[in-house]
């Protein structure tokens, strides 16, 4: 393992990989078909508590720090992305009270997620992707209550998530200043899923629209102050694109084994396909690749824990892997030749659950905006 982490974190990864062979790996080949969110997997995940890795100690949890935790999301990740990706979500649903909450809203989040609880992250909107101001989901004030409309849409974890981090228009004649963020248990009336996604990749994790029809949240339910949200919201991308930045090196890093272990079977010309320079080329740069972004994700992560400036890092990891993953799952699939066309084969795989990490926590076009504001200035 190329990251450097703790001796609690190695014996935890072991963990993890026996947990990803035996329980992950194999059996998301089939719900990768079915489109099905594999429930008895994640279940046997929350046993092991994996579903609470980005709990602090004082809130009850491990108290890992974010590379330690980062090694264990790309294991998860090498095994099946859509797994990992729900894991991952989850903790973004987190970051936002994290950020801003009050120490009440923390432990009973963190409570919810050591009771076995998954959270989901609600920005996104048919009318607002990239432009994420653009959102028309609304709080009205009502004496001691908020009163929640509007639609969010491409929401992971949405259906099977047990609180939810929202943000809504309190003050329209504030613009980005009249947004702020709420945190809504499951289970609230006026709030449900609809239209599950069903996606080209990542399927074994769970994208659907979370409707808000008047559902009533106490004023208490506000993190933050209000107008924050925007801002509170952006934070919490800073913070995700690493990790996702780390699980699309998971996905290149799988590509990667996949390729070796297929090119020493397959004899060409009388000999192991991976004896050819040609091919050694092939695996080498897709290695610079993969290891280069992943300690982009290590640099990003470790500036985070180290309380330093981290927003042009973490747009890096996250661009720089959501591409390089793509590049990688191509080049596996180039190695197995028609076989890596083939559905039977894992690769295939790999590129559909590949593309995503170029679009999702803000499209590989808007990191290199943030980059170039980082380095030019504004």
């Amino acid at each position: 393992m190329a990251y450097l982490i703790s001796e609690e974190a190695q014996d935890l990864l072991k963990d993890v990989k026996k947990f990803c062979d035996n329980e992950v790996r194999e059996q998301c080949k089939e719900y990768d078909k079915s489109g099905e969110w594999p429930k008895e997997i994640y279940d046997k995940a929350i046993e092991q508590g994996y579903q609470a890795l980005e709990v602090p100690e004082q809130y009850g949890g491990p108290g890992l720090k974010r590379v330690d935790v980062a090694a264990l999301i790309e294991e998860m990740a090498i095994a099946d992305a859509g797994f990992a990706t729900t894991i991952s979500a989850s903790g973004l649903a987190m970051k936002p009270v994290f950020i801003s909450g009050t120490e009440e809203q923390k432990q009973r989040m963190c409570d919810l997620v050591l009771e076995g609880g998954l959270g989901a992250f609600c920005l996104t909107e048919p009318g607002a992707g990239s432009d994420a101001s653009a959102g028309r989901t609304t709080a009205i004030k009502d004496g001691d209550e908020y009163v929640l409309n509007g639609r969010k849409c491409f929401i992971t974890n949405g259906a099977v998530a047990s609180f939810y981090c929202i943000t809504a228009i309190t003050d329209k004649e504030k613009g980005l200043k009249g947004i702020s963020m709420f945190f809504v248990e499951k289970g609230t009336k006026g709030l449900s899923t609809g239209n599950h996604e069903d996606k080209m990749g990542i399927r074994t994790s769970n994208t659907c629209d979370v409707v808000l029809e008047d559902c009533r949240i106490p004023a208490s339910a506000l993190v933050g102050k209000e107008g924050e949200g925007f801002a509170i919201a952006m934070k919490t991308l800073d913070q995700a694109r690493s990790w996702i930045g780390c699980i699309a090196v998971g996905i290149a890093q799988r590509g990667i084994q996949e390729a070796i272990a297929y090119g020493k079977e397959r004899i060409q010309f009388g000999k192991p396909i991976i004896k050819n320079q040609a091919l050694q080329f092939k695996i080498a740069d897709m290695e610079i690749k993969t290891e280069t972004a992943r300690q982009m994700v290590a640099h990003a992560l470790t500036k985070m824990d180290l309380g330093l400036p981290y927003g042009k890092e973490s747009a890096i990891a996250k661009c720089y892997a959501g591409d390089i993953s793509m590049d990688v799952s191509s080049e596996a699939i180039q190695i197995f030749g028609g076989y890596g066309y083939s559905r039977e084969y894992p690769v295939e795989k790999l590129l559909r659950d590949a593309k995503i990490f170029q679009i999702f926590e803000g499209t590989n076009e808007i990191q290199r905006i943030v980059i170039a504001n980082n380095v030019i200035g504004r």
